[in-house]
C-alpha cells in the first residue's frame, strides 16, 4: 500500500471514529455479515458493517480497501448504501481492475450491461480502474453512476461505445483517465470533468448528453483537462483517391435528447476534433436546441471560426457558472452548496 494511502486512511479514521473501514483482496478466503475482510468487492458492499453517525449527526463512511488485483465482478452499490468508498491500494489505478465483458446484444440493452452500477448517494472512488471489455461490439458500459454528490479521484474508465452512464445527481471527476469509441460520455447528470484526460480510440463522437428540458439543471462541464485521440488522419496522396472517404474526426458530443448541453472550457483540443466541433444527431437535422459552448481551449482543434454556427463561444461571466462550486451548488432553489474540490481533496 502506498505511504501516503495509509496516512491518509489513518488521519480518516482517528478523525471519524463513526466511518467503518473494510478490506478486499483475493487472499481473504471467506467473508460473513458484521466482519471487516472479505475476498470480493461486492460481498464487502452487500455485508459490511453498518456505520454510526458522527458526533455532529452526520452520517458515518464505509471505507472499502482494495488490494491490487484483477476483480471479474458485476457490482451494484444499492441505495440502501449510502457514502461508500472504494480505494485502491495500489500505486496507481492500473493495480485495481474492476472488469467484465457484456454487450447490449447478450444482455438485452444497454443499461444491463454495467460492469458496475452505483445508485446510492455520496459514492466516491479513489484508485481504481472500471472497465467493460467488450470492445467494438456496440453498447457496453464500464460504469453506471446514479448519484448525488459522487466523486471519482485518480479513477479511469475504460470501455468503446458507452463507457460512462453519468446519469443522474450532481457528479465530480478529477485527475481521472475515460475512453472510449462512440458517445462514451452519455446520460442526464449534472457532471464535471476537471484535470483530467478524455481519450477518443476512433473517429466518432465524445459525449451523448440527454438534458430533455431547457430548465433542466444537468449538463456536462470538461474543466482543464485534455482530450486525445489514438487515430492519425492519413496523408493526402496525389495517386490515390478512396471510394469511399472515411471521416478521419471526431466530435466533441451530439445530442441524445433535444436539450442536451456540454461545455468544454480551459481544455487541450486535438487536430483531429472535426473543424465543427459538435454534431447534430440524426443526418436531416439542420439545427439543434442543444446548448453546447466552449471557452478558451487550446490545442490545434481549439479553433473556433470553424464551428456549428448553433454552438456558442462564451463569455468570461458565462464561464464563471461553470465552475464546479457553481455548476454542482445544488439546485437553485435550496441548494446544498456542496463543494466538490474540497471533498475530494480529502481522498489519498
Amino acid at each position: 500500500m502506498r505511504p501516503a494511502i495509509l496516512l491518509a486512511l489513518f488521519a480518516v479514521a482517528t478523525a471519524h471514529a463513526a466511518d467503518v473501514h473494510v478490506r478486499v483482496s483475493p487472499s481473504i478466503k471467506t467473508g460473513i455479515e458484521a466482519t471487516n475482510e472479505f475476498p470480493t468487492i461486492q460481498m464487502a458492499l452487500d455485508h459490511h458493517p453498518i456505520p454510526k453517525p458522527n458526533r455532529d449527526g452526520t452520517p458515518g463512511r464505509v471505507f472499502i480497501e482494495i488490494a491490487p488485483a484483477t476483480y471479474q465482478e458485476r457490482l451494484v452499490v444499492t441505495q440502501n448504501h449510502p457514502n461508500i468508498t472504494l480505494i485502491g491500494t495500489g500505486s496507481k489505478p492500473d493495480d485495481v481492475l474492476i472488469t467484465n465483458s457484456l454487450n447490449a446484444k447478450q444482455a438485452g440493452g444497454t443499461f444491463v450491461t454495467a460492469t458496475v452500477t452505483v445508485e446510492s448517494p455520496g459514492f466516491q472512488a479513489d484508485n481504481v480502474t472500471f472497465e467493460n471489455s467488450a470492445g467494438n461490439t456496440g453498447q457496453a458500459v464500464a460504469i453506471a453512476v446514479r448519484s448525488d454528490r459522487a466523486i471519482f479521484k485518480h479513477c479511469r474508465f475504460l470501455g468503446d461505445q458507452d463507457t460512462l452512464f453519468a446519469d443522474f445527481g450532481r457528479q465530480y471527476y478529477v485527475d481521472s483517465y475515460i475512453a472510449g469509441g462512440v458517445d462514451f460520455i452519455f446520460g442526464n447528470a449534472t457532471t464535471v470533468f476537471d484535470h483530467s484526460e478524455i481519450h477518443e480510440i476512433r473517429p466518432a463522437y465524445l459525449t451523448a448528453q440527454s438534458r430533455t428540458a431547457p430548465t433542466q439543471t444537468s449538463g456536462y462541464v470538461i474543466l482543464n483537462s485534455r482530450i486525445t485521440a489514438d487515430f492519425v488522419p492519413p496523408a493526402p496522396s496525389a495517386d490515390r483517391i478512396p471510394a469511399k472517404p472515411q471521416r478521419q474526426t471526431f466530435f466533441l458530443g451530439r445530442p441524445w435528447r433535444p436539450y442536451s448541453r456540454v461545455i468544454v472550457m480551459n481544455s487541450e483540443l486535438p487536430t483531429t476534433i472535426d473543424p465543427a466541433g459538435w454534431s447534430l444527431w440524426n443526418r436531416n437535422d439542420t439545427e439543434t436546441p442543444a446548448y453546447y459552448a466552449e471557452f478558451k481551449n487550446t490545442g490545434p482543434g481549439s479553433d473556433s471560426t470553424t464551428r456549428a454556427p448553433w454552438s456558442h463561444q462564451l463569455t468570461p461571466a458565462e464561464a464563471a457558472t461553470y465552475l464546479p462550486t457553481t455548476f454542482l451548488a445544488g439546485p437553485p432553489k435550496g441548494p446544498d452548496h456542496w463543494n466538490p474540490i474540497a471533498e475530494a481533496a480529502k481522498l489519498p
